[in-house]
């Protein structure tokens, strides 16, 4: 398949125009493209250079390498993300749920295991990546709810998925994060009710989306259960995040001592799971909030002390962290060179690093 016809699919798979797609990669690279060169590219009058390829890449959600022409269209119609599932997916996830159902499904270990995978994977690969395969695990779990702890693997798994949706839009991710917190009190695991909840609730407030959901999910964690956990950690720095958004800071900042309470007793020592919270995941927490609230020295003693253990094969908190910076800078009234800060530091990262709280970050900078 020429470039000219992936580039096509995947910009009508999402419901775009040829305009709508040059603004997109012009909004996240600073560039100047214009309708009639996205044309020439599907024409295949011009073909994109390594620069163009990757910020398709990064705008479409879909790996460089389907681009550059080293998979077929068959994998290429199951890389496009799960808002607009191909019928030849569609058809390829009914056959798998029906197998699934007439097998009797994974035992509950080895959905365990795949949880695990998934945790780790989630902080090192791209969310359409993500999103793809979990919808599938999504329609095979459908088939095994008559087992109660089951449906605590479905509500990690809807809280995971939840999060390959941009927060600012609203609908998709909290609807996905609303049903998580169902599917996990059908299992009556009050643990998973908490983390959930939790989990949302600290994604949501990171990003500055939602915030009234973010609140109401974190004061139903913290209503559940105040025994020391990650979930309640999580819940407790999301409402703080949110606290601090609305310019509420006598909460956010006895959220703060409430969170590290929690965190000194319950914080993780695993250090590359999205199920884990560890001091330098801690530490990316505090750094944002604290540079929320204006709080600078505190803001970047946080950073340091999260530099000093976040793991190598994890560049993308480090950008979280540069970025950071270029927010402090921007609320001390330096927006111009906040901004120039923030964006050569997301620059700096490989576009198919980028994450859609990446994104929503630059666009609070800029803000």
């Amino acid at each position: 398949m020429a470039i000219g016809e992936l580039v096509k699919d995947l910009r009508q798979a999402r419901g775009w125009s040829q305009g709508r797609l040059a603004s997109e990669i012009n909004k996240a690279f600073g560039t100047t493209l214009t309708r009639e060169y996205v044309s020439g590219w599907e024409r295949c009058r011009v073909i994109p250079g390594p620069f163009y390829l990757r910020c398709l890449s990064a705008v479409l959600d879909v790996p460089l390498a389907i681009l550059e022409g080293e998979v077929k269209r068959r994998t290429f119609i199951s890389d496009v993300a799960a808002t607009a599932i191909a019928p030849i997916v569609a058809s390829d996830l009914l056959t798998a749920g029906f197998a699934a159902r007439l097998r009797g499904g994974p035992p509950l270990d080895e959905w365990e295991a795949k949880l695990s995978t998934y945790g780790t994977e989630y902080m090192s690969l791209g969310a359409a990546n993500i999103q793809r395969r979990v919808s599938g695990e999504l329609v095979l779990v459908q088939q095994q709810l008559d087992q109660p702890r089951l449906w605590s693997v479905a509500a990690r798994l809807m809280t995971l998925y939840a999060k390959t949706f941009p927060g600012s839009d609203g609908t998709k991710a909290v609807t996905w994060y609303r049903m998580a917190a169902q599917a996990a009190d059908q299992s009556g695991d009050t643990s998973a009710r908490v983390w959930v909840r939790g989990r949302a609730a600290i994604a949501l407030g990171y990003e500055g989306a939602s915030l009234g959901i973010a609140d109401v999910l974190a004061d139903q964690a913290m209503a559940l259960s105040d025994k020391p956990s990650l979930g309640l950690v999580n819940a407790i720095m999301g409402k703080a995040h949110a606290a601090a958004i609305r310019g509420d800071r006598e909460t956010a900042l006895r959220l703060i001592e409430d969170g590290r309470r929690v965190f000194d007793a319950a914080g993780s020592y695993e250090q590359t799971s999205d199920y884990a919270v560890p001091w330098w995941r801690m530490n990316v927490f505090l750094s944002l909030l604290l540079a929320r609230l204006g709080d600078e020295k505190g803001a970047v003693a946080a950073q340091e002390a999260a530099r000093r253990e976040l793991p190598a094969t994890l560049p993308r908190f480090a950008t979280h962290l540069e970025m950071h910076r270029g927010l402090m800078l921007a609320r001390s009234g330096d927006k111009a060179g906040g901004v120039a800060y923030a964006q050569t530091a997301l620059d700096a990262l490989p576009p198919e690093k980028h994450s859609l709280t990446l994104r929503m970050l630059m666009d609070e900078v800029k803000a």
